[in-house]
């Protein structure tokens, strides 16, 4: 079964940068879609970025279009979520997860996001004003 361990998440002001990690074993990043998902006090789950590696399909929700950036290394088994221009409303609690059927992107959820097969813990993400 493959597990997923995020790291990178802290206290930043608001304009500053962030990478996130996602650390994936028991299998290779070919045989997931991979996305980034966030949840903070009060709101549902709301998915962030995904990338599916064995077709590039990349994706991102509109809120953080321009701002992150998903990437791979494949030699590491690990994801990254580079968060630039951060802003206090991206305070969240992020995770990853892997989803064996590969709905990466999300373009046919529409106010919602595929529920993923596999997560992480989650990392604090904290933006100050």
């Amino acid at each position: 079964e493959v597990q997923l361990v995020e790291s990178g998440g802290g206290l930043v002001q608001a304009g500053g940068s962030l990478r996130l990690s996602c650390a994936v074993s028991g299998s290779t990043l070919a045989n997931y879609a991979i996305g980034w998902f966030r949840q903070s006090p009060g709101k549902d789950r709301e998915g962030v970025s995904c990338i599916a590696t064995a077709d590039g399909s990349i994706d991102y929700t509109s809120d953080v279009k321009g701002r992150f950036t998903i990437s791979t290394d494949n030699a590491k088994s690990t994801v990254y979520l580079q968060m630039n221009s951060l802003k206090p409303e991206d305070t969240a609690v992020y995770y990853c997860a892997a989803d064996k059927w590969f709905r990466c992107p999300w373009t046919e959820y529409i106010n919602t996001y595929p529920d993923y097969d596999f997560w992480g813990q989650g990392t604090q993400v904290t933006v100050s004003s």
